[in-house]
């Protein structure tokens, strides 16, 4: 098939931009030949459960899915009864980007939380976790955080085990939207369960997609207690693989070894060199009128522009407005992302602010 597009052209508007990772598309090549047991019984599937084992737990329970909002949505589903609500930060995936799929497709209220960083507290999730048993509230009986968060901030694992003891003493699950997982692991330079299974989180939305994978993400269990009919709602929600061996085949590529950490510790990287390049520009003067807005400690650089500038530089290189009405702009970072792309794009912002 001859390529439809310039493969010279970057972008920082998403890390699901980006392509597949060679070593994953290998992956999908070993995987490929011959037949296996079709909906999950194949030796990937199985493989799979122990890979995932090593960074959630022996007793983590792993279903593979397509996407990040399958995985939230039928996770969570799981987790709760029909009159279960979920208590999320305002910024949060679940909230504002999945199109009303827990609401339309779960059943699920979504009662959220305005916060300045993404984060919840327990004071925070207070403020919705109360009215348990009266009938004319939605009962709130599952916390779902971000790790990284959607505003590209970080929990600690103290941060998440307060969370999570704050949510059990109040007979209330812990979830884990984890997009970025991986992300999360390279900047906490910590293996993965220190901040979900150690941390005391109950189910996990384990993400693929946005770190090399194609069509790749997992829900991973580590309460059993905390989740019913997983198999039934996977199906239900039509996120059960035929080919699961295909999905499955690119998790093991990701996590088996360390390239879910060399992709995000790259994307990291790429981001640092972003803002600090931009730092140094506006110490130096060749870039002015620049803000950041956000700390940044993932593969996610915010920012607030200058006037007209945004869409100028959108000209040479594609991004998102956070908040328009700010002229906030978000700025991701992948694992092909280049220092000679961080250079470019710092370039011609230079030249766009000094005009």
């Amino acid at each position: 098939m001859t390529t439809l597009h310039d493969p010279t052209i970057r972008s920082f508007a998403s890390d699901n931009y980006s392509g597949v990772h060679p070593e994953v598309l290998a992956a999908l090549a070993a995987a490929n030949d011959g037949h296996q047991i079709a909906y999950g019984e194949d030796l990937y599937t199985e493989r799979l459960q122990h890979v995932l084992a090593r960074h959630f737990g022996d007793d983590a329970q792993a279903f593979p899915v397509f996407n990040g909002t399958g995985a939230n949505v039928t996770g969570l589903q799981s987790m709760l009864p029909r009159w279960g609500a979920v208590v999320a930060a305002s910024t949060a995936h679940i909230n504002v980007d999945e199109g009303g799929a827990p609401e339309k497709v779960a059943g699920i209220k979504i009662l959220n939380v305005p916060t300045d960083d993404g984060k919840l507290t327990p004071e925070l999730v207070d403020r919705e976790a109360w009215g348990w048993g009266d009938e004319h509230r939605a009962q709130p009986l599952v916390v779902s955080i971000t790790q990284s968060t959607e505003l590209g901030t970080l929990y600690t694992p103290d941060e998440i085990r307060a969370l999570a003891d704050h949510a059990h003493a109040r007979g209330m699950r812990l979830h884990l939207d984890g997009a970025r997982l991986s992300n999360a692991a390279a900047a906490l330079d910590l293996p993965i369960r220190a901040f979900t299974l150690d941390a005391g989180v109950d189910v996990v939305s384990a993400g693929g997609t946005k770190n090399g994978a194609l069509a790749a993400e997992a829900i991973v269990v580590l309460d059993p207690a905390a989740s019913a009919g997983l198999p039934f709602l996977r199906k239900l929600n039509m996120q059960l693989s035929s080919k699961m061996r295909f999905v499955s085949a690119q998790l093991i590529a990701l996590y088996e070894d360390d390239l879910y950490l060399r992709n995000a510790r790259h994307a990291n990287a790429m981001a640092a060199r972003l803002r600090s390049a931009v730092e140094a520009g506006l110490a130096d003067g060749s870039i002015a009128g620049v803000r950041f807005s956000q700390p940044t400690q993932a593969n996610g650089v915010f920012a607030i522009l200058p006037d007209g500038v945004a869409d100028r530089l959108r000209e040479s290189f594609r991004f998102y407005d956070w908040d328009a009405s700010k002229n906030e702009v978000r700025w991701m970072c992948s694992f092909d992302t280049t220092e000679s792309d961080v250079d470019a794009f710092v370039a011609e912002l230079s030249r766009l602010t000094r005009g």
